[in-house]
């Protein structure tokens, strides 16, 4: 019998703005379709300036049979921080959401969902860490001190990490959480950094990170999203 996979994107949107400075969220989504995903965690996918309302249209979202998990109260964002979620409704279940604060020079924040998947509970997180090194890691800190604070679940952390460097900080500071070899990113056109990637708990298996190279993702914003495989840890 085959063992059971689920793959998870990051990508971040840049609001929906291409390389081409359009900014076309329908382009976007299509780029997500074709990942072929379950579960996508996006950054960017608010405008910034207050109210923060989606660079990704809720009602375009919807049309393409994705589901938006909801953090924190119903407005015109579709996340946190312009940290998103999608899903794909009817093999994946929501159990819980949160919205976390974390520390740095800039406000960033992150948020989570536990969820009931085809490869077993779940935990994800998305994150878009700063620009400054010492916030990073106080935010890398701050997501393993949470972590703590919950009941063990298989967990996988996903976003831009914003990291040109090895993430060897970060490491240190999300520990027992492994990092994930991943392939550059950024930017699109012509990939030099792997700023885009995923974390992962020792109960997980995951497959090769995989960058999604093909158009329009190339022009979409000036990340690639990246993709990876889950399983579960057999017994």
């Amino acid at each position: 019998m085959k063992t059971p996979s689920l793959r998870i994107a990051t990508y971040n949107l840049q609001k929906c703005v291409g390389m081409d400075l359009r900014r076309n969220p329908r382009r976007s989504l299509e780029v997500l379709e074709d990942t072929g995903a379950l579960i996508c965690v996006l950054q960017e996918a608010d405008k910034r300036l207050p109210p923060r309302p989606a660079a990704l249209p809720h009602d375009m979202v919807t049309a393409e049979k994705w589901q938006i998990l909801q953090f924190g109260a119903p407005g015109g964002s579709i996340g946190w921080h312009g940290n998103a979620m999608l899903m794909r409704p009817g093999a994946i279940h929501v159990v819980e959401t949160d919205q976390i604060d974390l520390p740095g020079f800039e406000p960033r924040g992150a948020i989570r969902a536990d969820l009931d998947t085809p490869i077993g509970p779940l935990r994800v997180i998305g994150v878009h860490l700063g620009l400054v090194p010492r916030s990073r890691r106080q935010q890398c800190a701050a997501l393993r001190r949470m972590l703590e604070r919950l009941p063990p679940r298989p967990t996988i952390i996903a976003g831009d990490f914003n990291e040109w460097g090895s993430g060897a900080d970060l490491n240190a500071e999300l520990a027992p959480l492994r990092f994930l070899p991943c392939p550059p990113s950024y930017p699109a056109i012509r990939p030099i950094a792997a700023l885009d990637r995923f974390w992962i708990s020792a109960d997980l298996s995951a497959g090769p990170v995989r960058p999604h190279l093909a158009q329009p993702a190339r022009i979409a914003s000036d990340h690639l999203p990246v993709t990876v495989e889950l399983t579960a840890q057999q017994r």
